[in-house]
């Protein structure tokens, strides 16, 4: 057993690494642990009452996924997305995005198609006092419950490390260009529409990459603006 604040600890070794690891991803994706934060491994595990052996285990995890850096004489960071980098990952995204979600559809049942409009309406919702951060955690949900039904593994993966890669920015993307989040909700609706009404495995791919390219447009028009 270890110690922690609250006395000895009977919590397995791996599960406190595997929520250490959930805690320090979230804190990067809504923004807490910006690009560049230094995550010194005695404050982290002080703070989530856990030593530093399974803090340590959840930052590797985190450096294989490409959300932390190590750096010489500076130690583990939260790695940052050039613009370059934000490119070609969005580029890629959209294509694996767009084929999982049209490999998806025939598999995706009204229960899912509801779930995913109730999050869209959310979305909606949450325009009127626009908060990033809730705006995309229910971007990325929405769009999970669309492409999770993949029944190619490998597609999936990529969509996966496509969604980890951006994670350091994902909290930020829609503050980039707000006005692009009305634009995503009344796209989001078509294509439920398209996958409800049974449309051909092309137009559903074809609309998800442009919908994912149409974001990505938007974020490069604003940095040219700057």
């Amino acid at each position: 057993m270890t110690e922690t604040a609250a006395g000895p600890s009977t919590v397995p070794a791996s599960s406190k690494s595997e929520q250490a690891y959930s805690a320090i991803k979230m804190r990067i994706i809504e923004g807490s642990y910006t690009p560049g934060y230094r995550l010194v491994l005695g404050t982290i595990a002080k703070d989530l009452g856990f030593s530093v052996v399974p803090v340590r285990e959840a930052i590797r995890r985190l450096e294989a996924e490409g959300l932390v850096t190590f750096e010489r004489n500076i130690g583990a960071t939260v790695a940052g997305i050039d613009p370059t980098e934000y490119l070609y990952t969005m580029q890629t995204l959209s294509i694996v995005e767009g084929a999982a979600t049209a490999l998806s559809a025939p598999l995706i049942d009204p229960a899912a198609l509801a779930r995913a409009r109730a999050v869209n309406d959310e979305m909606r919702e949450c325009l009127d006092h626009f908060d990033p951060v809730r705006f995309t955690r229910l971007n990325q949900n929405f769009h999970s419950i669309l492409f999770e039904h993949c029944p190619n593994p490998h597609i999936l993966d990529l969509v996966h490390r496509g969604w980890n890669r951006l994670a350091s920015l994902r909290s930020s993307t829609f503050r980039f260009v707000p006005g692009r989040a009305r634009e995503s909700v009344d796209e989001h609706e078509g294509l439920l529409n398209l996958i409800e009404t049974g449309a051909e495995a092309d137009a559903i791919e074809k609309a998800a990459r442009l919908h994912r390219s149409a974001t990505l447009d938007a974020y490069l028009a604003q940095r040219k603006q700057q």
